[in-house]
């Protein structure tokens, strides 16, 4: 089926209504989760609508929940997101944090109890957007084991990077610490289609194809022993310094079983005017202009962002089972 985005946006806020959200969070879901449909990222958008309302409507998520900030100190921001969805808080930590990095020069935020981030690029881009360069971690209920075990102890734990440049998109890092987002697994399920066999173990650490068995088992850590020891330094900045559970204390962000998943998120925003004497919107300038002199090269983010431009001016193409998923809700 064929949706401009503001379509897909009604569909997403329609349902979540429906389901025990109240009208500015559904709206703020919706917005992600297009925006993220929009960047070609479909593990984190329309699919995960489903599951959104039904933990609202069972009560696992707040979808009334109201994100409450303090600030005890001048550079640093906490956000309880209140076990609700995690964009509201997202959305108040763009407009807050904003304003306290430009003042302060370097600026951080702790949100607790909150719910999947979904695609970070798009979070930290819109700090960038402001001039800012912006680093955001999140935990994500467990998925993936310290190298050499079997069992889930972290989250796929993504990291995401955006930095501004003149006259041009800013540059965009978002990864996941798993060989691949555990949302494409995911999507695969959903599917009935099989996974690239090094994509994930099954609960025996055996390679798998398998998409049901990839979800019960775990997912491989990209750069192997180093991307598990990444894993662990998220875990600490978004949950150990936060007060959120850890990946293994966390319930799953795909049914409507358990207590709320009450994940965590740092974001670092800085304000690169404080940082140098010389113009640093030139500097990154330069450096983005000598990696994208080899033709085959682009700067990181280019793909989503193209994506995202393309969308706004054609909509979206969303398979009919999934507006199907949508409108059942």
């Amino acid at each position: 089926m064929h949706l401009s985005l503001a379509e897909a946006e009604t569909l997403v806020v329609e349902a979540l209504g429906r389901n025990r959200v109240s009208p500015e969070n559904a709206r703020s879901v919706a917005v992600a989760l297009v925006a993220a449909e929009a960047a070609g990222q479909a593990g984190h958008g329309l699919r995960r609508a489903p599951a959104y309302a039904g933990q609202a409507k069972i009560g696992k998520t707040d979808g009334f929940a109201k994100p409450q900030l303090t600030r005890p100190y001048p550079a640093v921001l906490r956000i309880d997101a209140g076990n609700g969805y995690a964009y509201p808080a997202l959305d108040l930590a763009v407009a807050e944090l904003s304003v306290v990095a430009r003042e302060q020069g370097i600026a951080l935020v702790a949100i607790n109890r909150s719910h999947h981030a979904g695609v970070m690029g798009l979070t930290v881009e819109r700090f960038a957007d402001q001039g800012l360069v912006a680093l955001m971690v999140a935990n994500a209920p467990a998925a993936m084991a310290p190298w050499g075990g079997k069992r889930p102890v972290f989250g796929t734990n993504p990291i995401a990077f955006a930095a501004p440049l003149p006259d041009a998109d800013p540059i965009v890092i978002d990864l996941a610490l798993s060989k691949v987002a555990r949302g494409k697994v995911m999507a695969a399920r959903q599917k009935g289609a099989p996974i690239p066999s090094d994509w994930a173990f099954d609960s025996e650490g055996r390679p798998t194809t398998n998409a049901e068995e990839a979800l019960a088992g775990t997912m491989i850590p990209a750069g192997e022993s180093k991307g598990a020891a990444l894993a662990l330094m998220v875990e600490i900045l978004a949950a150990g310094l936060t007060g959120a559970n850890y990946a293994f204390e966390s319930s799953s962000l795909f049914d409507d079983k358990g207590p709320p998943p009450a994940l965590g998120h740092t974001i670092i925003a800085i304000n690169p005017a404080a940082t140098s004497a010389v113009d640093t919107a030139q500097r990154l300038a330069l450096l983005a202009s000598e990696i994208t002199r080899d033709p085959n090269v682009r700067l990181p983010g280019r793909r989503g962002q193209s994506s995202r431009h393309l969308a706004l001016s054609e909509g979206l193409i969303v398979e009919d089972e999934v507006i199907a998923a949508i409108e059942r809700l």
